[in-house]
């Protein structure tokens, strides 16, 4: 993995997010980036807040700054597009609901540990 999604996956972890997971999507065609992130959490806050961390560390890390957001209005799920890795961020039950991790479950997928 890139020293980029491994800046994302300790923000994640920092503010103590659940179920983390890289999936590797550089072996499929046509795909959007290399790498999804994908983790959960218990709030909207907290949702917020782990995004402000991957934003913060990414920056301060790699000077590295995110190209696009989308979600921050509500918060049940934000993406956060930073070209090659895209992170998904989701409450947890929007998670379940739109299950990413079982629709690219072809794909390489490594877990980290939380730390919740």
């Amino acid at each position: 993995m890139s020293k980029l999604v491994d800046v994302i996956v300790e923000a994640v972890q920092d503010k103590k997010a659940k179920d983390i997971v890289t999936l590797d999507l550089s072996g499929i065609e046509g795909a959007i980036c290399d790498t999804f992130v994908i983790c959960s959490a218990d709030s909207t806050t907290q949702v917020e807040a782990i995004a402000d961390e991957v934003e913060k560390q990414t920056y301060e890390k790699l000077n590295e700054n995110v190209v696009k957001i989308e979600g921050k209005g509500n918060s049940i799920w934000i993406v956060m597009d930073y070209g090659d890795v895209m992170v998904h961020i989701f409450q947890t039950e929007a998670r379940l609901f739109y299950a990413l991790d079982e629709l690219w479950s072809d794909t390489p997928m490594q877990k980290y540990e939380s730390f919740a």
